[in-house]
């Protein structure tokens, strides 16, 4: 939270996810004065977890400006199932939980019908 670009609302927010590879990752709120299309420091989280080759999230922590544990909004829980599935673990204000407890009955590839390939570059092919 201590990069977070958050002039508009003085809310900073960071995110730090463990890898299923080993790596730490973080990501950081980066806010716009077009309010509507700021980013979440979930968005962020993803962009590095992509950035470095990839992977699934084990487990993950927001916290805000004063470093108080926070929960990500609506939209970032959904990016961080996509990412890390059921068994991704998230610091709560509650404690720990699964991300099946943030986010029950998810929407995914399964409900799709369809399944992401791995490493599968969809923009790349023209198909996104």
């Amino acid at each position: 939270m201590g990069t977070a670009y958050a002039p508009y609302s003085g809310y900073p927010v960071g995110v730090a996810a463990l890898v299923d590879d080993g790596r730490t990752i973080s990501g950081c709120n980066v806010e716009n004065a077009a309010y509507g299309v700021g980013l979440c420091a979930e968005c962020g989280l993803v962009s590095e977890l992509h950035r470095g080759g990839g992977g699934r999230l084990v487990a993950v922590w927001c916290v805000d400006g004063s470093g108080r544990t926070i929960m990500p909004c609506g939209r970032c829980r959904q990016l961080l199932w996509e990412h890390g599935g059921a068994d991704c673990r998230i610091q709560t204000p509650a404690g720990e939980q699964g991300l099946d407890q943030v986010l029950p009955q998810a929407f995914d590839a399964t409900a799709l019908g369809s399944e992401p390939v791995a490493g599968q570059d969809t923009a790349a092919k023209g198909e996104a």
